[in-house]
């Protein structure tokens, strides 16, 4: 999903995301993001009579329609930027619950996620980490998000893997990594970022330990078909 300068979005609680930030050239990318507290949403569902839901399992990130609402009202917000001790804690929530209603009145449909307060169900594990390995979250996240405390996430994981979580999340990232540098062409400063690495010296470090170069010394395979 692509998003342009102006575009407005909302995504999912609970839905794990990444996004490439391109900014104009010669310029800095700006973006303003507003989180929703939960129990202001509980409150306004309360008052608005919206009973919670659960929410549907469509896209992590809805792309909303522009309108002059939601332009006057991230244009407030700007009005901050150069002054942000002036949004103090009670502005914060009045923003907060403006943006709330705005959602409510300009995209009804979103309701369903707005007010969907459940807690992520046990899932498999095994196609939840083959999906999400590449996110650079903490474990206590990829625990939750797969409806389980640490503990048991933990001792899941050792179960189906065979191995603790960070071994097995790196070995899984670093083969990955080998594929798309040797197979795809791929450069490191590409592959670091997309497979969740923090910076690109502790990727170079942990590929060179396990395959004894480093990922700048990888050669791609060149296949070429000659009549």
């Amino acid at each position: 999903m692509y998003f342009q300068k102006g575009d407005f979005r909302f995504s999912k609680r609970n839905r794990l995301v990444k996004f490439e930030k391109t900014p104009e050239e010669n310029a800095p990318f700006r973006c303003i993001s507003i989180p929703l507290d939960q129990e202001l949403l509980r409150k306004i569902s309360i008052h608005k009579n919206i009973a919670p839901t659960q929410c549907d399992k469509g896209d992590a990130v809805v792309k909303l329609k522009s309108h002059p609402l939601l332009i006057s009202f991230f244009d407030s917000l700007r009005q901050y930027e150069d002054n942000k001790e002036a949004l103090n804690n009670s502005l914060v929530f009045i923003k907060m619950k403006e943006a709330i209603l705005l959602l409510l009145e300009l995209a009804p449909k979103l309701a369903n996620s707005l007010f969907d307060f459940s807690e992520p169900g046990k899932i498999d594990l095994e196609e939840f980490m083959n999906r999400h390995y590449h996110f650079n979250v903490k474990m206590s996240r990829f625990a939750y998000l797969s409806g389980r405390s640490l503990a048991t996430f933990k001792r899941d994981f050792q179960k189906v893997f065979n191995a603790t979580p960070s071994r097995w999340l790196l070995s899984k990232r670093l083969s990955e990594a080998h594929y798309l540098l040797k197979e795809k062409g791929r450069t490191p400063s590409e592959v670091y970022i997309e497979l969740g690495f923090e910076n690109l010296s502790h990727f170079s470090f942990a590929f060179k330990k396990m395959y004894g170069v480093s990922p700048s010394q990888l050669r791609p395979v060149i296949q070429s078909i000659s009549a």
